[in-house]
């Protein structure tokens, strides 16, 4: 095991034990269901946060957003909620949904397609619930 390896193990563990220590609950937490906790934020105050607040003239927040999503695609989608997250703030903030695949398909060649895979079923989800709420179903 790589010395980065045991030190990110060592700090997995010590998380663990200091959550066990202040709530041993969180020990049996799931993230499923956590995105309908905070509904997708509207776009002008995603570009008031992300946009110009933060760099005048810089990216604006659909842009930022994409780029999260780039960074979340490499790294294996590895939270659910947390991209799906992103995917619908993305789509509110004015990235269409070809924009958000074409990203993620793009990170194929940095992630995998494993990576790729992952992130595209998430964005199909999210994709899929946003025809269903616009439909009235």
């Amino acid at each position: 095991m790589s010395d980065f390896a045991k030190l990110f193990e060592q700090m997995m563990e010590q998380g663990q034990a200091m959550v066990r220590a202040l709530n041993p609950e969180m020990e049996k937490f799931q993230a499923q269901g956590f995105a309908n906790m905070m509904p997708t934020m509207p776009r002008e105050m995603m570009d008031m946060f992300w946009g110009d607040a933060v760099n005048k003239g810089g990216l604006d927040a659909r842009t930022r957003l994409l780029a999260m999503l780039a960074g979340m695609t490499v790294q294996g989608a590895p939270v659910d909620a947390m991209f799906k997250s992103t995917v619908a703030h993305a789509l509110e903030a004015g990235a269409t949904e070809k924009e958000i695949a074409e990203v993620i398909t793009q990170m194929s060649v940095l992630g995998g397609l494993p990576a790729m895979t992952r992130a595209l079923e998430f964005a199909r989800e999210v994709f899929a619930a946003r025809d269903r709420k616009e439909g009235g179903e």
